[in-house]
């Protein structure tokens, strides 16, 4: 037998509980026997559509697990918008990552918009391209008090400096910066900034595009807003098909 540790994230928390579980499997278990251990012993509708990482990487439901794997159950992302509690693993943030043309961090404190702005813009731009993702006070027609922001932190941040570089070859610009805000933020403070410089403006609105919708789709980030009656976990949008559990995962989901 083997034991795994095993991480819920965002809504998951509320069904698996905040801290880690172990989770104790016959040698040679896949990531689709680890959830078919939870469906069978603590069935929810919860794992249709979730993506699965091991030792903060992505992972295929056919994937084999070692001993002592770190598991993330990770449902859909909300990162990015205009969140909650501690997450299930030890807090490091800040992370912070440069290099040339590259900025990514993760940050507890509120977004210093001006020096960033200002760090990023040199003589030979033509085009500085920036999303500030503002926290708005109302939400679907509910007022809002404050969002909290989770992550998986050292998945997050590593899936961030690969969005910034990937931008940097696929759109041609010559500097991404990427700042999401974790933790609680208040109303009108921002949750995310990307600045995009470039020598043409057409380069830097298509990469700064790309980076918040991929971002909002990929990296591990979740929200929860807080209302005067209550507080939800805010839907998040569909995992690419690549990154959620596989076909065979799917159908017995079907059948729980």
């Amino acid at each position: 037998m083997m034991q795994v540790q095993v991480l819920p994230f965002g809504v998951l928390k509320e069904w698996l509980g905040s801290s880690p579980a172990s989770v104790e499997l016959p040698e040679g278990s896949s990531v689709a026997d680890l959830l078919a251990h939870f469906r069978a012993t603590q069935p929810t509708p919860l794992l249709q559509g979730i993506a699965v990482s091991v030792n903060a990487e992505f992972a295929v439901a056919s994937q084999k697990l070692q001993d002592g794997d770190e598991v993330g159950l990770l449902p859909p992302v909300s990162g990015g918008t205009s969140g909650a509690g501690k997450s299930a693993q030890p807090s490091t943030v800040p992370f912070e990552h440069r290099e040339q043309g590259i900025e990514v961090a993760l940050t507890r404190e509120g977004i210093d918009k001006e020096s960033i702005v200002g760090a990023s813009r040199q003589d030979e731009d033509g085009a500085l391209v920036i999303f500030d993702g503002v926290v708005r006070n109302n939400s679907r027609g509910r007022p809002t008090r404050y969002l909290e922001y989770e992550a998986y932190e050292q998945m997050a941040f590593e899936q961030m400096k690969r969005l910034a570089s990937q931008a940097l070859g696929q759109f041609a610009v010559r500097q991404v910066s990427l700042v999401h805000r974790l933790g609680r933020i208040e109303i009108g403070e921002s949750s995310v900034l990307i600045v995009v410089a470039s020598a043409h403006r057409a380069a830097a609105f298509e990469a700064c595009r790309w980076l918040i919708d991929t971002l909002k789709k990929t990296v591990p980030i979740w929200k929860k807003e807080f209302f005067v009656d209550g507080a939800v976990w805010t839907p998040g949008e569909p995992f690419p098909e690549a990154l959620t559990v596989g076909p065979e995962v799917q159908e017995e989901k079907h059948e729980a």
